[in-house]
């Protein structure tokens, strides 16, 4: 059976003063029909640019996207015409942006935006698609929906925001959707609406969801599959369960040392481990493992080769030198 979506070879670069950034560089991975697929890894480390780079939403310039292929149902995206890929977008792939209040138009009431879609894609007249957007604000949950229609961004809280975020994404009923930090900025209680609220109408709608984020906890609680990235580049990829209780990768390692964990009162004033360092430049072009500088098991070769992502079979893969040499592995 074909993916529903792949990534094969996708690099994007943009070019500026200091040189040409590699934010993205390599990265393949693909995802089943009805899949959820979490994209982890710390800021910086490429999630973002990856998810636009599927919806050709990278300005060129100073972008640039390159890829062997970025299957989405049998079409190569990037093959696609300009007008061909803008009713791919929003209609069969839908986006919720990271920040609700800077990805809304603080000009225009949120009934327009969410009705927007529906006229574009299924050309609804307008009175239809405020009638529909109503009732996708009330299955977002949002109080007095009607009356909500002529509100703007700025009246309404930030978990409010999100769903209507939410609902521009799903009114046209995509077969994908891409949530780029659906729970950023929200307290923990709105959060948990949130995420409750995603995992209901995906399994409503029978969609795929590429869900991007830094927090592992939503993952666990969001995820079938986990790909872990680092520096622009795929480091792990295995299903949840193995992610969280045999991670292989020692960045995977440390995103999993550094989360606040419950614990007895012995252990309550334990400093959580943290991952040394920072994130290389993505300007200067590092010959061996892009993570041995921060990595507390890096031997000679990670500094002088770069390692490939290989298979570990049933569907794991990881790009570590400790894959190759198993009497370094006995010390971790």
């Amino acid at each position: 059976m074909k993916p529903f979506l792949e990534i094969e070879e996708l690099s994007v670069r943009f070019h500026t003063p200091e040189g040409i950034a590699r934010a993205v560089d390599g990265v393949s991975f693909h995802m089943a029909r009805g899949e959820t697929l979490g994209l982890v890894g710390e800021s910086g480390c490429g999630k973002t640019v990856t998810s636009l780079s599927i919806l050709g939403l990278i300005p060129s310039p100073p972008g640039e996207i390159q890829a062997d292929k970025i299957f989405f149902e049998g079409r190569n995206l990037p093959d696609l015409s300009p007008e061909a890929l803008r009713q791919v977008r929003g209609q069969e792939i839908s986006m919720i942006f990271q920040e609700p209040m800077t990805s809304l138009n603080p000009v225009l009431p949120i009934g327009r935006q969410v009705a927007e879609p529906l006229i574009t894609h299924k050309g609804l007249t307008k009175s239809e698609a405020y009638e529909h957007a109503a009732d996708w604000l009330e299955h977002v949950k949002i109080p007095a929906a009607g009356a909500r229609l002529n509100s703007y961004p700025h009246q309404l809280s930030g978990g409010m925001r999100q769903r209507v975020m939410i609902a521009m994404a799903m009114v046209c009923r995509p077969k994908l959707l891409i949530a780029d930090e659906p729970t950023t900025a929200l307290d923990v209680t709105i959060q948990a609406q949130i995420l409750s609220l995603m995992l209901g109408l995906k399994e409503e709608l029978g969609m795929s969801v590429l869900l991007i984020t830094h927090d592992l906890g939503v993952v666990a609680q969001m995820a079938n599959r986990v790909v872990v990235m680092y520096a622009g580049e795929v480091v792990e990829t295995a299903g949840v369960v193995d992610i969280f209780d045999r991670p292989f990768h020692p960045y995977t390692r440390g995103l999993l040392k550094s989360m606040p964990r419950l614990s007895t009162r012995r252990h309550a004033r334990r400093r959580l481990t943290e991952i040394k360092g920072t994130v290389p430049s993505l300007i200067r072009k590092i010959h061996g493992c892009k993570f041995s500088d921060r990595c507390p098991y890096a031997f000679e070769i990670c500094r002088e080769a770069h390692p490939q992502l290989l298979s570990m079979g049933q569907g794991r893969f990881v790009r570590c030198w400790l894959k190759e040499y198993p009497e370094r592995r006995q010390n971790v």
